[in-house]
C-alpha cells in the first residue's frame, strides 16, 4: 500500500477509503469501511463498527467505491496499453 489512499468516500462520518496496490500480478484495490465518533473528551476516533443506522449509507458507499474501482481499472488498462505502444529507447 501507498502512503496516501486512492480515493476517500465519505456521507456524514461514514467513510470508504480505497488503496491501491500492486503486486506481481498488477495493479489491484482495497477498501477499508470505517465510522468516526466523539469520544466523551471531544476527540474524533474512527472504528469499523457500524450501527444498524448506518448499514444501508454504508451499502450506498460501497457501491460508489465499486463504480469508482470499475472506472480506475479500466483506466489503469488503457494506460498500460499506451505504454505497451511506446517505442522503447535504446
Amino acid at each position: 500500500m501507498s502512503n496516501t489512499p486512492a480515493q476517500k468516500i465519505r456521507r456524514g462520518g461514514l467513510q470508504v477509503t480505497i488503496w491501491r496496490n500492486t503486486s506481481d500480478n498488477g495493479t489491484f484495490y482495497s477498501v477499508i469501511p470505517s465510522r468516526r465518533y466523539k469520544k466523551g473528551d471531544d476527540t474524533w476516533k474512527d472504528t469499523d463498527s457500524l450501527n444498524q443506522d448506518d448499514l444501508l449509507p454504508m451499502a450506498k458507499l460501497l457501491d460508489l467505491a465499486d463504480t469508482w474501482i470499475i472506472h480506475q481499472q479500466l483506466a489503469d488498462a488503457k494506460a498500460r496499453k499506451e505504454q505497451a505502444k511506446q517505442p522503447t529507447a535504446a
